[in-house]
């Protein structure tokens, strides 16, 4: 059975505290394990929760502020330590090629993993990736910042009272699928749409058109929600959202679920943060250290 979930490493913004880690987040996404934003203590939090370094096969990292990224090195040189054997792919901003060289080589370390270095640049960079397309649009931060979404196909579900009826069982069932057709039956008479699922991981930015584009129909929304109503005058100046906003995005984009996560450290209660956002988007959930996440089920569609 495939595995659909988001494992939360860690929830604090720039500086960690006492209950809350460094950034860092790992999606899984039935053989594939995308980690985003790996801040410092990345490696630390997944023995805590049961991810290992043979799970991860692409790093996406949004910018190189350091709760962001300061934990690539020791991510990095445990893919080694533990001899990986399939190759990582790591996305990033190309303007930050410098920044990446350096966490990359850090420290002296025997390097046996391959690590794939694919920079992004541009307004919008749509690429391949097996079972899904990843995408990515530079979003509103004072140092530039992507923003990452992962979207299935559509495909086709197969109704078992459609084949019946058309008397097609056994290997023709698998034969349809592959050929669209067998005898004078198409695909199409015996089945029914199925929506790819979407997910979207929206981090350090301003509102922004792009941040709404990459929620668009998201199943799972995952944004930051740095600051509390009260603080939206700074929430701008610093390049970030408050939890209102993110939930704004999540109803104007049409997601189905948002997941807050990047809290200050001002807040030792993030209660206020997820009542202010759940008045603008109800199916919302605050994130904490360690939490586990399934992405919801497929969309239905009408027979």
């Amino acid at each position: 059975m495939s595995t659909r979930e988001f494992v939360v490493l860690g929830t604090a913004s720039q500086a960690p505290t006492r209950q809350r880690n460094h950034n860092g987040y790992l999606l899984r996404w039935d053989g594939e394990g995308l980690l985003f934003d790996p801040g410092e203590g990345t490696q630390r939090q997944m023995a805590h929760a049961g991810v290992a370094a043979h799970d991860i096969t692409r790093i996406c990292v949004t910018h190189f502020h350091g709760d962001h990224c300061l934990g690539l090195p020791g991510v990095i040189q445990r893919m080694s330590l533990d001899r990986v054997p399939h190759p990582v792919t790591a996305h990033y901003p190309a303007s930050g090629q410098r920044w990446f060289d350096r966490l990359h080589h850090a420290t002296a370390f025997h390097e046996t993993a391959v690590l794939i270095e694919h920079p992004l640049a541009g307004e919008h960079v749509e690429l391949p990736a097996g079972p899904f397309t990843l995408q990515a649009r530079r979003l509103s931060h004072p140092v530039e910042s992507y923003g990452y979404r992962v979207v299935e196909p559509d495909g086709r579900r197969m109704v078992p009272e459609r084949l019946a009826a058309h008397g097609i069982s056994g290997p023709d069932v698998g034969r349809i699928q592959r050929e669209g057709r067998v005898g004078e039956v198409t695909l199409e008479q015996v089945s029914a749409p199925r929506p790819g699922q979407k997910f979207a991981f929206v981090m350090d930015t301003r509102m922004c058109p792009a941040a709404v584009e990459l929620a668009r129909d998201a199943d799972l929304l995952v944004c930051e929600s740095t600051f509390a109503d009260g603080d939206a005058a700074l929430a701008r100046e610093v390049g970030h959202l408050t939890a209102r906003e993110a939930a704004e995005i999540a109803a104007e984009a049409g997601a189905r679920r948002l997941v807050l996560t990047h809290f200050s450290q001002r807040y030792t209660d993030v209660a206020p943060l997820l009542e202010q956002a759940r008045e603008v988007f109800p199916d919302t959930v605050a994130a904490h250290d360690l939490d586990r996440i399934e992405v919801p089920g497929r969309r239905q569609v009408p027979e």
